[in-house]
């Protein structure tokens, strides 16, 4: 059945904003509900869709029989809105649902992983938008090429970020996905590493084509019905790997492509970090099998740009480095900080890490203390709650206890600016998923302001 009217509650999220874009696309009247105001909401507002702040029922559209309201998992059961449209006999459902429906009946390209998805998937959307394939495309994070996270054509094909949280990802039916890799995360949902690796097998079963799969992931081939293609950066094992890497002066890597067709030589990564040869590999991978041009693929990494707050580079001047990055799990952490310190050797590297969630804390905090000791300095935030509630004797003393790197601190994020002010920067990170990104401006104007 289709709606008049989609009502979002949560709209602000990266992925209830890609949603509610591509209803706006397809001239549905959009609107909905969001907790605060961001740039995100702005951005909506700007484009037509009308956004409030308050817990209002009374704004979602009478004509419930024309009416379809999507929630974000996030939003509490108690939620006024929420009751009030489930109480009325609105159709209601989560946000994974919607996107499942919304892809089912066409080509369904995916990225699952427990990272790596956010910048893989926004990568295939780049390569097959840049080779005039075409597609539309749900991201997790804002492509720096369009400067938006949802990407609007009116071909059959669409790119997803296939997300296990609340196992979301279990809605799709990808017809290529890339699976890029399963460590345990999301804990408070699964249990354990084994219930993550099951929920992993399941949406593998789902792909009807060809899964793109990072060579040593606990997948066999008796296990799905789609092919199986392995890739990994380097390890000549793999169906699809890089050889003759190298990394130019400017920082950016360059390396040849190997896979079953051939070898595409000479392919210069546009996005910083040895952790985007792997995000690209696993991208040509895809694009490969959708039937893309290899020429055309190789072109687009190079002009691709990256995902905001994907080893975002906002300053370099002066001898003053900062990079900004979304990394909250410990895998995450290692590879942007290990990604960081190739590209700049030699150079002391100060990070500012915002834990985010109290259960991935508490679950990860001496894998936490490894990966943030590879830093020379530390400066560690408070935990950032998002959904959750404290948990006693959970704080980020249980990371910085074991934190091993020459200097560190624990700091309250309200003292971090007047603590930065007094410090030298030679590569500074922040890192995080919470609300450390309201640091990227003041921080970057405080380095421009060095320079004066």
């Amino acid at each position: 059945m289709s709606y008049s009217n989609i009502y979002f509650i949560g709209i602000g999220g990266i992925g209830m904003s890609a949603i509610a874009r591509y209803y706006k696309f397809k001239g549905c009247n959009v609107s909905g509900y969001d907790r605060t105001r961001t740039e995100l909401t702005d951005r909506l507002e700007a484009e037509g869709i009308s956004v409030h702040f308050e817990d209002r029922p009374e704004l979602i559209p009478a004509d419930k029989d024309n009416t379809l309201v999507v929630y974000t998992p996030a939003i509490p059961e108690d939620f006024g809105e929420l009751r009030f449209a489930i109480d009325r006999g609105y159709r209601v459902i989560k946000r994974s649902r919607i996107l499942g429906e919304i892809t089912a009946g066409q080509v369904c390209l995916a990225v699952a992983g427990t990272h790596g998805k956010t910048t893989t998937s926004t990568l295939v959307a780049h390569i097959l938008t840049e080779s005039g394939v075409g597609c539309s495309a749900f991201l997790g994070g804002i492509s720096k090429n369009y400067g938006t996270n949802m990407l609007c054509d009116h071909s059959r094909t669409v790119v997803v970020e296939a997300d296990e949280f609340d196992r979301s990802f279990h809605q799709l039916h990808p017809a290529i996905s890339a699976i890029t890799a399963m460590d345990a995360d999301h804990l408070d949902i699964y249990g354990d590493h084994a219930h993550v690796i099951e929920a992993f097998k399941i949406y593998a079963s789902q792909v009807s084509e060809t899964i793109i799969l990072k060579l040593g992931l606990p997948i066999r081939k008796d296990e799905v019905t789609a092919r199986i293609y392995t890739y990994h950066r380097d390890d000549p094992r793999a169906d699809i790997h890089g050889s003759n890497i190298r990394l130019q002066s400017d920082g950016h890597y360059v390396f040849d492509l190997v896979y079953p067709g051939g070898v595409l030589s000479d392919i210069k990564v546009g996005a910083l970090g040895m952790v985007n040869v792997e995000n690209s590999i696993a991208a040509a991978g895809i694009c490969l099998c959708h039937g893309v041009d290899a020429q055309k693929i190789k072109h687009a990494i190079g002009s691709f740009e990256g995902a905001r707050r994907r080893l975002d580079l906002h300053f370099n001047a002066g001898g003053m480095t900062y990079i900004d990055d979304y990394a909250h799990h410990p895998e995450e952490l290692h590879s942007a900080i290990s990604s960081v310190r190739e590209i700049y050797p030699g150079r002391k590297l100060t990070g500012i890490f915002q834990p985010h969630l109290f259960t991935r804390t508490r679950d990860f905090a001496p894998e936490f203390a490894k990966s943030l000791s590879l830093l020379d300095k530390l400066i560690l935030l408070d935990i950032y709650p998002a959904r959750e509630e404290p948990i006693k004797g959970v704080s980020s003393e249980i990371i910085f206890k074991d934190v091993t790197c020459p200097e560190m601190v624990l700091l309250d994020k309200e003292a971090l600016m007047d603590y930065m002010q007094e410090e030298k920067v030679d590569v500074l990170m922040t890192l995080g998923a919470g609300n450390i990104d309201q640091f990227i401006e003041p921080l970057t104007l405080m380095l421009q302001n060095r320079l004066k």
